[in-house]
């Protein structure tokens, strides 16, 4: 089968717009890429791609090498001035704020574009906190082997003015890696400014997991916001301020399931989210239903 015959078969005519990813809330900060005192997931990047994930967010900082931390850690520390996968600053606190063995930003990605080599069907996005100098991440990128190759380039496809391709289409033309910044002057490098292309619910449940409601984390951006011939995909986060194995348990199922028919979809003019971003994500509640099987429902979906 052709790789068109087969992304025709896989995804069918939907647009991007119309299909709905499993995502990763602070993807990097888990037991078995480093060691984290406090981690939102259980696996590593690349066993959460092998499980479903197909949206991974992370956090990028700078860190200027220090010899002082070398040399009290007994040189465990003495990493490179570098782009790294920090939860606040990459010096203050080892486990929370950073972890060791430290994450280098290009390494991440290069676990990505590795998994979407080996998968030619599937369509990876990635969306970054950032804190770095588009300079500073424009050299990080460049070092990632392959990637240039797979980013998806918006103004290449016409999107504003013609609305997302379909994803058989990405994939038929072999670009299937999309990257979102909350920093809006590195479209030069591919990497897209999430304000001007997403609409996206505040991210927190609340530290009881009780607050459902389904409203914009950007008050000039509503989530049922209308553009001539363009629809921003739309990115729904479902956590808590802090995150646990038994909290995730309790939100990840019926209640994930039913936020988003009676509180998202409606906010956002009757539309499903493209993105579906959980702590924790293998985990749910009783109920039958996994933050994986509520995606699944939500793509065969009329």
């Amino acid at each position: 089968m052709t790789t068109s015959a087969a992304a025709a078969a896989r995804w069918g005519d939907r647009r991007l717009d119309e299909v709905t990813f499993l995502a990763t809330h602070n993807s990097f900060t888990n037991y078995e890429d480093s060691r984290w005192s406090s981690v939102n997931q259980a696996e590593s990047v690349r066993a959460q791609l092998d499980n479903g994930v197909r949206g991974l967010s992370l956090d990028t900082h700078w860190y200027e090498r220090s010899t002082w931390l070398c040399i009290i850690s007994f040189g465990s520390d003495c990493y490179p001035s570098d782009v790294y996968l920090c939860h606040g600053d990459c010096k203050t606190f080892a486990g929370i704020t950073y972890a060791l063995p430290r994450q280098s930003f290009h390494g991440t990605m290069q676990t990505v574009v590795d998994f979407l080599a080996g998968h030619p069907e599937e369509v990876v996005t990635i969306f970054l906190e950032d804190y770095v100098s588009a300079e500073q991440l424009r050299h990080s990128l460049d070092r990632v082997r392959g990637l240039s190759e797979l980013l998806v380039r918006p103004d290449e496809w016409g999107v504003r003015q013609h609305g997302w391709p379909k994803v058989a289409d990405l994939v038929t033309a072999g670009k299937r890696l999309l990257i979102f910044s909350d920093r809006s002057d590195r479209e030069q490098l591919g990497v897209m400014h999430d304000r001007s292309w997403t609409v996206s619910n505040y991210w927190s449940l609340g530290d009881l997991g009780n607050d459902l409601t389904c409203v914009s984390r950007w008050s000039d951006v509503p989530l049922d916001r209308q553009e001539p011939g363009f629809r921003r995909l739309f990115t729904m986060s479902h956590d808590r301020n802090v995150p646990t194995v038994l909290t995730a348990a309790l939100d990840n199922g019926s209640k994930l399931r039913n936020r988003i028919a009676e509180q998202c979809r409606p906010a956002a003019g009757g539309r499903n989210p493209n993105f579906v971003s959980v702590d924790f994500h293998r985990l749910s509640d009783s109920g039958g239903h996994t933050p994986a099987s509520v995606v699944a429902e939500l793509n065969a979906g009329p």
